[in-house]
């Protein structure tokens, strides 16, 4: 019998919460919700202030920020998404180098200069068209610069 695993993608930022606000506009995710958990413990003092931030209009982690498809089961007591996910952790260090990994945005058929202007719109930007023998597409940067491409 093969077995199938549970994951996340886990990108490393210098501001979670703009980078999951970022994507969840670029693929109609959601940013998750975590404030009653939040909530909770700094009620009962299981976690500092400090650990804590205001973000997306409700009380949320200071270094942790996801979003996830909106179809997708959550755990109603934390927020978090037990489905497709991002989830951004905020580090010291800058971005310095090409990505390893990326993600590749579908746009629908014929729509891919409208996506693009719209991601553009959120804060992405436009590093390269690239035009080859197995096909077209467009590479952006997110607002941290993180290289994505646009099919």
């Amino acid at each position: 019998m093969t077995r199938t695993l549970a994951w996340k993608l886990v990108v490393d930022s210098a501001d979670p919460h703009a980078q999951a606000g970022f994507w969840a506009g670029a693929l109609g995710y959601a940013v998750e919700d975590n404030s009653a958990l939040v909530e909770q413990l700094l009620a009962t003092g299981a976690v500092p202030e400090a650990a804590t931030t205001h973000a997306h209009g409700r009380r949320a982690w200071r270094d942790l920020a996801a979003a996830r498809h909106p179809d997708d089961p959550y755990d109603e007591n934390s927020g978090t998404g037990l489905g497709r996910r991002l989830l951004f952790q905020r580090v010291p260090e800058p971005k310095t180098v090409k990505n390893r990994l990326h993600i590749d945005v579908h746009a629908p058929p014929g729509e891919r200069d409208t996506e693009a202007e719209r991601l553009v719109g959120l804060g992405a930007r436009i590093l390269r068209a690239v035009d080859e023998q197995g096909g077209s597409w467009l590479v952006l940067a997110d607002p941290e610069g993180n290289e994505f491409c646009l099919n």
